[in-house]
């Protein structure tokens, strides 16, 4: 059974890391043109303090984040229920991490 909906996944689930409790979505991008114009537009509809940015090219560490949460592509909005949403098109998870 999959957690309650207002947690999301800090890791791999298998080998036991914590669910973070979410308070405010998760933007993640990777810092291309697509993903900085998105990301202007997400603080200015829901307000910077109700999102957290997450530049997964300056941030490495959080790409297992992201992809633990089901970000497959960048720019993505993870919402406090732990949907993800992913706008328009910059770049490949595989190209994130290359």
């Amino acid at each position: 059974m999959p957690p309650p909906p207002e947690y999301f996944c800090t890791g791999n689930i298998a080998k036991g890391f914590k669910l973070k409790n979410m308070s405010q979505s998760v933007f993640y991008h990777a810092g291309c043109p697509v993903c900085v114009s998105a990301e202007h537009d997400i603080v200015n509809l829901i307000g910077a303090a109700n999102v957290e940015v997450v530049h997964l090219g300056e941030d490495k560490a959080r790409i297992a984040e992201a992809e633990a949460a089901g970000v497959q592509s960048v720019p993505a909005l993870l919402t406090p229920n732990g949907h993800v949403l992913h706008i328009n098109f910059g770049a490949a998870m595989a190209d994130v991490k290359a």
